[in-house]
């Protein structure tokens, strides 16, 4: 009994680092890291500055950031390819933290921040946060795309003023009382610099643009004399020195005041750790550990804040970044960390060259990608009740405050979820999650009438954002894909948003692996709202059918036409 408790809590809690060395790592292996970890290491250098900058403090602390958090996701973290570092979701939070409370309280937050995440590994509820409707993500992100954008036309106009004030409307306000105090070489090196990366995202996908228009930036204004803030005239330049481990003035007598936002930063660390866990996995076909991840941000965020970072999360680009550059081992994320701590300490003088328009340039381009445009605009043929959460979220991240933008989301979204059940429940007293389509009394042939190479699966009961994460699983129980998959929906009474995205993603998997699919019994409810988002069969990939009899005469035939082809 021990020896299985044990083994339960390894798999829950060992960090993938060592999973992978019991396994068996190479000499090739390190080789591939190291170069993964390298090129991870050269995109993660301007953008750690300048989500420092943006969030109001010095840019070695993003810097620090990187390194010390970076590190630690990677030893401890319970994903093979996650890298950690300062990300763009934290820059609204963090910015009002310093201002009304001072850097101390930034750390005593981060600080708090850490043990909560601990506590919800130990408290194994990773796998609560897939119940997190997609409208509510969607929503506070596309706000904190906004709360970036607006944050940087200081730095992309150059405008003489004191500082920004953190309120959106009190910010936009001062932006155009200063108006006329722009600076035309500032605004010139950022649209050279953002016209650099767009050309380079365009016909040069795998180079790291954001470097490169860093690197063009502070050579045009260092060799023409350009009149435009740089590193060094707005902070000194970066010291060439390793992280200090220093405690500043905590103010632990506002700890109750500081608690929301510690509370905030932790929602943003295991949403965005875990949902970049999730896309890893879906680039590399392995599986996270969602505690053992929650558990290794904790660390993480604590370790940063002992050394003066900010607070730190799984990074989705950078994540991207390494899988593509071969990355396959956290090996690859602690190269990362070492390589930006040989950049500090080697060309941290040259980093003082850098004009914060360039940074601001490189910021624009990171809000342009997490604000989701297609997303977005998905949710929002989406029923009404999901509209109405996503643009609520939306405008109170903006306007008001993203603590209280993700519980008003949440709220709603919960809300929605039981108006919903309620009318459910008037039909069908019983309601399963997604289960295997097993023989029934009603249905004793159901498993003989199938041809070779074709499954079939039911769910029952309403397709919503809490059950729509396990529609992704369903693939996986097969060692070889199936040619035809049919998904039996008659049991099916509704589906809201996050349903159609789950739907749209698992008939994404099943292109990819080559699973022509069949939609059988689909209702009213689901029907219109599949229209509605755009999910209707092609005649190839995606076909619907009245019921399960007619979808196997046309399974038979989509069988044969795979074997032709």
């Amino acid at each position: 009994m021990k020896t299985l408790d044990t083994r339960r809590l390894r798999q829950i809690y060992e960090p993938k680092l060592f999973t992978v060395l019991r396994d068996g790592y190479s000499l090739p292996d390190l080789r591939r890291d190291l170069v993964a970890g390298l090129t991870v290491a050269i995109v993660a250098l301007p953008l750690a500055m300048a989500l420092a900058i943006a969030s109001g403090t010095a840019p070695e602390k993003g810097l620090h950031t990187a390194i010390v958090a970076g590190f630690l996701i990677s030893f401890f973290g319970g994903s093979r390819v996650q890298i950690g570092g300062p990300t763009a979701a934290f820059i609204p939070v963090v910015f009002v933290v310093i201002e009304k409370f001072g850097y101390g309280g930034l750390i005593l937050c981060t600080l708090l921040a850490g043990f909560m995440l601990i506590g919800a590994g130990v408290l194994r509820l990773g796998v609560l946060m897939k119940y997190i409707p997609q409208p509510v993500v969607t929503g506070f992100t596309a706000g904190i795309a906004v709360s970036i954008f607006s944050s940087q036309i200081k730095d992309v106009l150059g405008l003489r003023m004191d500082a920004v004030p953190a309120e959106f409307f009190a910010r936009w306000n001062a932006y155009f009382h200063n108006l006329d105090k722009f600076t035309p070489a500032t605004v010139g090196v950022a649209a050279a610099c953002l016209a650099l990366i767009i050309v380079l995202r365009r016909w040069r996908p795998t180079w790291p643009g954001f470097l490169f228009a860093v690197v063009a930036g502070a050579l045009a204004t260092t060799l023409f004399a350009l009149p435009t803030d740089t590193i060094a005239s707005r902070f000194g330049g970066i010291p060439a020195a390793l992280p200090q481990f220093e405690i500043p003035h905590i103010p632990f007598e506002r700890t109750l005041e500081l608690f929301p936002s510690a509370f905030t930063i932790a929602f943003l660390a295991g949403v965005e750790s875990l949902l970049s866990a999730v896309v890893a996995d879906g680039m590399t076909g392995g599986r996270h550990r969602s505690n053992g991840e929650l558990v290794a941000q904790g660390i993480a965020n604590i370790g940063a804040a002992l050394f003066g970072g900010l607070p730190a999360t799984g990074a989705i680009a950078r994540t991207a970044v390494n899988i593509r550059s071969g990355g396959r081992s956290p090996i690859a994320g602690i190269a990362h960390a070492v390589f930006l701590l040989l950049f500090m300490l080697v060309v941290a003088p040259l980093m003082g060259y850098v004009p914060l328009g360039a940074l601001a340039a490189v910021l624009l381009v990171v809000a342009w990608q997490m604000s989701d445009i297609e997303s977005f605009r998905h949710l929002w043929k989406g029923p009404i009740g999901d509209r109405a959460v996503l643009l609520t979220t939306f405008v109170l991240t903006v306007m008001f405050d993203l603590t209280v933008a993700i519980e008003v989301g949440l709220v709603l979204a919960s809300f929605l979820f039981m108006h919903r059940m309620s009318e459910v429940v008037e039909l069908q007293s019983r309601v399963s999650l997604l289960e295997e389509d097993r023989d029934t009394a009603d249905e004793p042939d159901q498993r003989a009438q199938l041809p070779p190479g074709v499954e079939a699966f039911q769910i029952s009961g309403p397709l919503f954002f809490a059950v729509a994460s396990r529609l992704d699983e369903v693939l996986d129980q097969f060692p070889v894909p199936p040619a035809v998959f049919i998904l039996r929906m008659r049991l099916v009474p509704l589906i809201d948003a996050s349903g159609v995205s789950a739907l749209r993603q698992f008939l994404s998997r099943c292109e990819r692996k080559g699973t022509r699919v069949i939609l059988s019994g689909l209702r009213e409810q689901p029907r219109r709202v599949l229209a509605q988002m755009q999910v209707v069969p092609d005649g190839k990939q995606l076909q619907f059918a009245d019921n399960f009899a007619q979808a196997i005469v046309q399974s038979r035939l989509e069988r044969t036409d795979v074997e032709e082809a």
